[in-house]
């Protein structure tokens, strides 16, 4: 029999293998009708769990302007993540700046500013998109 913490990293790993194998970000709605299909009686507060533990883990990230969630693809977790949203197929490309954050956590100093979290997202067209838009 299982125990409930067994059950929790069970479901942990299944939201986080949703999350790799899409090639978008998935909504938490996305992602309890994916379990659902396996399990009806999955509930929205389960899924909001897993997600939670998979952001605090570092092994996932809110793309917070499309409320959704990427499997994190970076091994760089103590960087906050730079994410580069396609606006025309909706992939999502993660990338660290070392740099960049120094540069923020700078300027936040010089004004007194304490930022509990960092979110830096860039939307646009990814190489692919730009690329079939420029062709002829």
């Amino acid at each position: 029999m299982s125990t409930p913490s067994t059950l929790k990293n069970k479901m942990h790993l299944r939201v986080l293998t949703l999350l790799r194998r899409s090639r978008v970000p998935m909504s938490a709605y996305d992602i309890l009708a994916k379990l659902q299909i396996d399990n009806p009686k999955v509930a929205p507060p389960t899924v909001y769990r897993a997600l939670k533990a998979l952001i605090e883990g570092g092994q996932a990230h809110k793309v917070e302007s499309k409320k959704a969630y990427i499997a994190c693809r970076c091994d760089a977790h103590d960087q906050p993540a730079i994410m580069a949203i396609c606006n025309d197929c909706g992939v999502v490309e993660e990338r660290v700046a070392p740099e960049l954050m120094d540069t923020l956590s700078t300027l936040s100093e010089q004004s007194g500013f304490e930022p509990s979290r960092t979110v830096i997202e860039i939307e646009g067209l990814c190489g692919s998109c730009s690329e079939a838009n420029d062709a002829p």
